[in-house]
């Protein structure tokens, strides 16, 4: 929720930069490859590696390797793969939150499963029809309860 008391401040434009010494000392040593040229980054770039380093600092261990791992994938992938997902987040972005959360139970859902079991619904997902696809996620809906309760979604199943 602290993004929502941003986020009007960067709607008015470029909101004022964050001085270096005004971080706290375990962002700087976050952002330490930035501190030569932290002044010169656009406010706006500042705030977001703030944020960044805000969130990294609440993590735990397992979740920074996660993290860690997630961003490795993501610079390996082609850059036009990279345009795709920036899209789809913007389109989530813009969903309702009550659509947002059930997109992330989704998502919960989808990681509880065991390895073997996501791979397979990956599998059976992929070689599916459009029509296909929409049967079988009203059919895991049915199964696994109604909206919000930890099922598949249209956003979620296609990946």
């Amino acid at each position: 929720m602290l993004l929502v008391g941003v986020m009007p401040v960067w709607a008015q434009g470029d909101p004022a930069g964050v001085p270096w010494n005004q971080l706290s000392p375990g962002e700087q040593q976050l952002l330490q490859r930035f501190s030569d040229t932290w002044d010169q980054l656009p406010p706006r770039k500042q705030h977001r590696l703030r944020n960044g380093a805000q969130q990294w600092g609440t993590m735990t261990p397992e979740e920074r390797q996660e993290a860690k791992q997630r961003f490795k994938q993501w610079r390996s992938l082609p850059p036009e793969q990279q345009q795709q997902l920036r899209e789809r987040y913007q389109q989530f972005r813009q969903l309702p939150p009550e659509q947002r959360e059930s997109v992330r139970n989704a998502r919960r859902w989808f990681r509880s499963l065991p390895p073997e079991q996501r791979k397979e619904l990956r599998e059976k997902f992929q070689s599916m029809s459009p029509e296909e696809r929409r049967a079988y996620r009203r059919e895991l809906r049915r199964q696994y309860g109604g909206a919000g309760g930890g099922q598949p979604s249209e956003e979620n199943s296609s990946r």
